[in-house]
């Protein structure tokens, strides 16, 4: 009796050859909808190079700087992440940061000269900080959803109307009369390793992903982004959305305006200048999509360290500064190139 007969070989490659195919298929599709794995990539590539070229890199001077010079990247990021996702964006948050501190800045001063508690200057400081802050980002919400504007536009106008009131608010002079203790805690690091500011900027990033990933806010968030049109028809009211979304982004640019203020114990007119690319940057870096329904926190914060990790290095290996702006703008294009490949991938699985 003879036994049973092997399958030809083109038979055999035929049935593995699907499963293979489907495997890298799926891989694909994974790492194409999952941008942040090619950041972090990117991110320990750098902080290779860079450990290897400058011995510094690894210094505690070093990550105190890369630390505390990403808090503002990773601020203004958060708000531009949920911005991004709705298909907008937000040009402003830069000159929004400048003004919440200036804001602040201005009514510590006064508080000060009128001989108020410690304790309520800084609180008044805060709050008139953070009012600003949200209030400008209502502003900008409000125009897009009611005139019917574009974000481009509105924002631009918007990045201009405030880095504007910052000059006329103190003269075009910065605020240097501020609590010692505002100051102190900007400078401190917990056992010398850990910025005050940086533990500030992981409770934001920590409760933005939380809302983003698990509570109907988020949910709504992807859903406008995604398919505008769908999500008012499934009961979502997209203005009223879109107006929250962008006073979120200048509540947590004023957040940011209040750590640099603390950082540098004063408040500045150039605080916050440019900032706004550099945090659409490491927003898109972080694989959002500029056209919305996609982008993660977890994307930004590593976009973010690219950035900062980048800047620092290069200053380390001492490369002129006019070299680090056209980095970060090449960064910017290719990152907005990926965004386009990681579409185009995704519309041939």
């Amino acid at each position: 009796m003879s036994g049973p007969s092997n399958p030809p070989r083109g038979a055999e490659a035929a049935v593995v050859a699907p499963d293979a195919r489907g495997g890298s298929r799926a891989l694909l599709e994974f790492l194409s909808r999952h941008g942040e794995i090619w950041t972090l990539f990117i991110l320990l590539a750098l902080i290779a190079v860079f450990g290897i070229a400058s011995p510094d890199f690894f210094s505690r001077a070093s990550w105190l700087a890369t630390s505390q010079f990403a808090v503002e990247y990773l601020l203004l990021g958060l708000g531009e992440t949920f911005v991004i996702i709705t298909g907008g964006i937000d040009l402003s948050v830069g000159a929004i940061l400048g003004l919440s501190g200036m804001v602040g800045g201005l009514v510590m001063r006064a508080l000060i000269h009128a001989h108020a508690a410690n304790g309520v200057t800084i609180a008044a400081g805060i709050a008139a900080a953070l009012a600003s802050g949200a209030l400008v980002g209502w502003v900008n919400g409000t125009l897009i959803t009611r005139l019917r504007l574009t974000p481009f536009v509105v924002t631009l106008g918007m990045l201009s109307i405030c880095t504007g009131g910052i000059y006329l608010l103190n003269g075009g002079r910065n605020v240097g009369t501020i609590p010692d203790i505002v100051g102190t805690a900007g400078s401190f690091a917990i056992g010398g390793w850990m910025p005050v500011t940086v533990l500030v900027a992981a409770v934001f990033c920590i409760i933005c992903a939380v809302v983003l990933a698990q509570t109907r806010f988020g949910l709504r968030t992807y859903a406008v982004g995604s398919n505008p049109l769908g999500a008012g028809r499934a009961g979502i009211d997209v203005r009223r959305h879109l107006v929250r979304i962008y006073t979120l982004a200048g509540f947590l640019a004023a957040v940011a305006g209040l750590m640099v203020m603390a950082r540098f114990a004063s408040a500045s007119v150039q605080a916050g200048a440019n900032d706004e690319l550099d945090a659409i940057t490491a927003v898109v870096i972080g694989g959002a999509s500029l056209f919305g329904g996609r982008g993660t926190i977890l994307g930004t914060v590593v976009g973010g360290f690219v950035i900062t990790v980048m800047v620092t290095g290069l200053i380390l290996i001492g490369v002129q500064p006019f070299w680090q702006q056209v980095a970060v703008g090449a960064i910017l294009i290719l990152a907005v190139a990926m965004d386009q490949l990681r579409d185009r991938l995704l519309e041939s699985i």
